[in-house]
């Protein structure tokens, strides 16, 4: 169990390696919910970043690369194959 200090301002600080496990990030937000037992739970926020940040994510080097043609003849030949 890990133990927080309270400042005077009633502030927490939570460690690094408590936040690299919840995955957030300096200026990220997360949410913190009372429960009713007197605990409370936090969560990282979600997904943040714009969708621009995944593009080329898969890009492979020394990859072929394939037109939608090509990908609509493979899925044709595929489904015609199966049947």
């Amino acid at each position: 169990m890990l133990t927080l200090t309270v400042t005077a301002k009633g502030q927490v600080t939570l460690r690094k390696d408590i936040l690299a496990h919840l995955g957030v990030k300096p200026g990220e937000k997360v949410n913190l919910e009372k429960l009713p037992d007197g605990r409370i739970e936090v969560r990282a926020r979600g997904a943040s970043g714009r969708i621009s940040d995944v593009f080329n994510a898969l890009k492979r080097d020394n990859a072929s690369v394939v037109s939608i043609d090509e990908m609509n003849q493979v899925i044709a030949e595929g489904w015609a194959g199966s049947q």
